[in-house]
């Protein structure tokens, strides 16, 4: 799911060439807690649309635990969102790098 970045500058050696396979199992690793954490993030999400509808419907009468549910729910979902920026702000960053 997430791939290495090569070397930017083709005259100058791969500076993170001499990491080895720990590079390798942290990458993955940290592809696989992104995807759990989208995964989490996504099912907040679809109960929160599960309660509203069972609200709708009158199949719960406690309002308090859907709106509970639909704060948490918010707040994970503009912290992802938050991340995801921070990532492409630092991608971005590494491109404007010279070397």
């Amino acid at each position: 799911m997430v791939d290495k970045i090569g070397g930017l500058n083709p005259l100058r050696p791969n500076i993170t060439s001499n990491v080895g396979s720990q590079k390798t199992n942290d990458s993955s690793e940290f592809g696989k807690i992104l995807s759990d954490a989208l995964k989490s993030v996504n099912d907040q999400q679809k109960n929160v649309e599960k309660l509203s509808d069972d609200f709708a419907a009158g199949k719960v009468s406690n309002i308090h635990e859907l709106i509970v549910e639909a704060e948490k729910a918010s707040i994970s979902l503009r912290l992802t969102v938050e991340v995801r920026n921070r990532i492409v702000d630092a991608y971005r960053e590494i491109m404007r790098m010279q070397f």
